[in-house]
């Protein structure tokens, strides 16, 4: 696939805003904790990404972390993003969301993404290493529901023995019909430590494909899940010019190919990032972000 091809391909841009978040979930692909390294992105540098995504006819941009509400910043980028008639989805685990947060997400075109991991607290909070998570995230999707904010949802199986179908069963009770179990992906804190880096067989097909995700310090990924494969860094050349240069064709080139028809679509972030597929292993069809985001809620 040529550069031009690949510049024309990708539909989403991940937006990590952050490493920090305030859980340390057990199987975390960006090893993100309360302790993670302030990000070098400024909010300068997140408007770049920004307009470059509208400029470069990008559809789609996923703020994440990190937790992505950490950032003080998120309802100016969710404003700025919806500004330039882009697709706005927001991950964010939903354990603590501020006033001016749900004003943010409120906005039409904005749709949420949360990880759940049990309808059981105790197991919940064992994937997030976060005691009373569970209740406030799910006190947290009920009301992003009330307020008629869109949502999808993944169940991540991380734990042996973990109910990930009444999990499933939990969410649908509560009004969210978007949801897909995902498997651990061996990244981040989940890595196998006796290889330098993950394998690339651990992604689902996409990256730098359909999709590619801005580190906090600017470094271009394929997505959130192979931070290792760097394409170039928006700070120092831009998006445009990274998506043009030869550097994302050759990290293209080293990932397999996706099943046609199957796999990850371009907005879905797998296991971190609430996954619409399973990512690899069993593959399911998925529902990509509606069309009516752009106008009345659906």
């Amino acid at each position: 696939m040529s550069t031009t091809a690949i510049e024309h391909a990708i539909e989403s841009v991940e937006c990590e805003l952050t490493a920090k978040c305030n859980l340390t979930c057990d199987h975390c692909c960006t090893n993100s904790s309360p302790q993670a390294a302030a990000p070098t992105m400024t909010p300068e540098d997140w408007h770049r990404v920004i307009n470059d995504t509208a400029s470069l006819g990008i559809p789609t941009i996923q703020f994440i972390g990190g937790e992505a509400t950490l950032d003080r910043h998120l309802p100016d980028y969710i404003g700025h993003a919806r500004e330039r008639r882009l697709r706005v989805e927001v991950f964010s685990n939903l354990k603590i969301v501020q006033p001016r947060m749900w004003r943010a997400f409120q906005q039409s075109g904005v749709q949420l993404a949360v990880s759940y991991y049990s309808d059981q607290a105790e197991q919940h909070d064992a994937v997030t290493n976060g005691p009373g998570s569970h209740k406030l995230t799910r006190a947290n999707i009920i009301k992003a529901l009330a307020y008629g904010i869109p949502m999808r949802a993944a169940v991540v199986m991380v734990n042996e023995g973990q109910r990930v179908k009444e999990a499933a069963d939990d969410l649908r009770s509560l009004g969210i019909s978007r949801i897909r179990i995902d498997r651990t992906r061996k990244v981040g804190r989940a890595a196998d430590q006796t290889l330098d880096t993950p394998s690339v067989s651990e992604l689902c097909g996409h990256c730098f494909r359909a999709r590619i995700s801005v580190s906090p310090d600017g470094n271009v990924n394929g997505c959130i899940l192979s931070p290792w494969l760097i394409a170039g860094n928006v700070r120092e050349q831009g998006l445009a010019n990274v998506l043009r240069g030869p550097r994302v064709a050759e990290l293209a080139a080293t990932i397999p190919m996706p099943v046609h028809g199957q796999g990850c679509p371009p907005d879905d972030s797998s296991d971190c990032s609430p996954a619409n597929t399973t990512a690899c292993d069993p593959k399911y069809d998925f529902a990509p972000l509606a069309d009516t985001a752009l106008g009345a809620r659906a």
